[in-house]
């Protein structure tokens, strides 16, 4: 029998994610990967996979699959119940997976995605150096959908010892975003950049991984009219559309935009922090230099 796994439940949105293709923005194709990196880079750790091999990313209600072989697999990110053939096992520590038995990924207790690592990682095609699947282009694997067959690749060494006291802040209940003004601040009055410490938006139901929508808050003026010709856009940049409310940038980001941008958040523990925001939290920014 095949080593990987069977999709029996494929959940509300479940890609295949790794750390992203990162250095083809001048041809048009977004950066991708994990949204939760510290989360996605734990869960490969606790089954001895490479820092880069492919993992599964769910989004909010989990994910079902079948064992081909027996494995070793971990889930991680947004905190919720496991349970292999029905019987409850351990959420964030590596556990036996028995040819033949269900892993059920159960719906997020707090927080938005979660991450299922195989031993081995996920053999899918890569396309540009990653397996990463990249909404806004349509590269990598397609999303999850049931009788899917998941490949998996050949074992690394057994798991780091004590991988799974490693531990990772819990999702957040407020989001606060550190952020370095520009390049197009001078876009916006200066009430609005003094204002913009102060508002608290809150996490709209629009934000994906493309982009980190918010809302209520108070929007930001432009000082200026017209737009901007197109210009390139990086991982945590802040737009503001005509409405004033910032989008913050995540993994599949197009790599051009026209509206400008307040500033950028810098990659690390707040963009993990965005991706396992639910819609209805605060957000606020801070100034960061």
């Amino acid at each position: 029998m095949a080593d990987g796994l069977l999709v029996v439940r494929p959940g509300a949105l479940t890609t295949v994610q790794d750390r992203g293709r990162p250095g083809y923005a001048h041809l048009g194709v977004p950066r991708s990967g994990a949204l939760d990196t510290a989360a996605y880079a734990l869960a490969n750790r606790l089954v001895g996979n490479a820092p880069d091999a492919a993992a599964l990313e769910t989004t909010l209600d989990g994910v079902g699959l079948r064992a081909l072989a027996a494995t070793t697999v971990a889930v991680t990110g947004a905190p919720c119940p496991v349970r292999i053939s029905g019987r409850p096992v351990a959420w964030g520590a590596p556990v036996r997976l028995p040819a033949g038995a269900e892993l059920e990924v159960g719906r997020a207790e707090s927080g938005v995605r979660g991450y299922v690592a195989v031993r081995g990682g996920l053999a899918a095609p890569p396309v540009l150096g990653s397996r990463s699947t990249d909404l806004l282009s349509g590269l990598g694997p397609p999303v999850l959908s049931a009788g899917m067959l998941l490949p998996a690749g050949p074992p690394g060494p057994d798991p780091v010892p004590g991988a799974d006291a490693c531990g990772l802040p819990g999702p957040p209940s407020r989001l606060v975003l550190p952020l370095r003004l520009g390049p197009r601040a001078d876009w916006f009055t200066e009430a609005s950049l003094t204002g913009l410490w102060r508002s608290e938006f809150c996490v709209s139901a629009m934000s994906n991984r493309i982009g980190l929508r918010t809302e209520a808050g108070t929007p930001l003026v432009r000082a200026r009219a017209g737009e901007l010709p197109s210009e390139g856009m990086v991982l945590g940049a802040v737009q503001v559309p005509p409405d004033g409310l910032p989008v913050v940038f995540l993994a599949d980001h197009p790599v051009t935009g026209g509206y400008p941008v307040v500033g950028v958040v810098p990659p690390g523990p707040a963009l993990d922090a965005a991706a396992q925001a639910r819609p209805g939290i605060p957000v606020r920014f801070a100034r960061s230099r």
